[in-house]
């Protein structure tokens, strides 16, 4: 499955740097058609069938990805009715709504991060999504070049303390990179890479989690080998939230990080 990973790796990720540099409408109907499938592929993975619960958290996901940028109290609140309408909107035998509520947030607050961050400036952006492809770049060679003492193998039998590491260094030297384009510390950029590289590897896990917990091997085939969006992504939901508030935080862009 390498071969196809590589290509896929290839042809997406162009698409999603140009989008992220063109802004505005390019890059919210790029997070408005990934919200979408990924609310697909939520409802079929957690209810067994896409139905109603999915076209709410869908039209969620492309309202927040629309609106949410210039707007982001009003994401918030699209984002907590999609969490109550979600449940009511679909039934399935054996499978608890609680997850269509859980997945409006999952999917929501991640969405509304990007377009958030997207609205400050290119360099946040570009920021995030270097540390995260850099960490799963370096947690794959890593983790089989090392191997050594699995991660957590009851979630993820292939993940590795040596490629969780490996993933933190690559993760430390992308944000090392960003800092040198960006004009910002290159120690500060790169320790908090570091630990962005973490909360990734955390969201990771989690997905793998849910889709263990229902006995599922990927979110979708949409991918080729990737899998489905949520299995792509799952790291940079897990992240984007993080990198908003610490953006909030420090009350200004990164060239002020010095």
């Amino acid at each position: 499955m390498l071969v196809p990973r590589i290509l896929s790796a290839l042809i997406l990720a162009p698409l999603a740097l140009a989008a992220v540099w063109a802004g505005g409408w390019a890059f919210a109907l790029l997070a408005a058609l990934c919200g979408a499938l990924m609310a697909w592929e939520w409802c079929r993975l957690c209810l067994g069938h896409f139905g109603p619960a999915g076209v709410v958290l869908g039209l969620m996901a492309i309202a927040v990805a629309l609106g949410g940028g210039s707007r982001p109290e009003a994401g918030l609140a699209v984002i907590a009715a999609a969490a109550v309408a979600a449940p009511l909107a679909q039934r399935a035998a054996g499978r608890s709504m609680a997850w269509m509520a859980a997945g409006a947030f999952y999917l929501g607050l991640p969405e509304l991060a990007l377009v958030w961050l997207r609205g400050q400036g290119r360099e946040p952006l570009f920021w995030v999504l270097l540390v995260v492809w850099a960490t799963d770049i370096g947690a794959y060679v890593a983790g089989r070049a090392i191997g050594g003492p699995k991660l957590l193998p009851s979630v993820s039998p292939k993940k590795t303390w040596a490629g969780l590491f490996g993933g933190m260094v690559c993760a430390a030297a992308a944000g090392a990179g960003v800092a040198a384009y960006a004009g910002a510390s290159g120690i500060l950029l790169a320790g908090m890479s570091a630990a962005l590289a973490v909360v990734a590897q955390a969201g990771d896990l989690a997905e793998s989690s849910v889709k263990r917990y229902f006995g599922v091997k990927d979110s979708s085939g949409l991918i080729p080998g990737h899998g489905g969006v949520l299995d792509r992504l799952d790291g940079l939901l897990a992240a984007a939230p993080v990198v908003a508030v610490i953006y909030l935080a420090m009350h200004s862009g990164l060239e002020y990080w010095r």
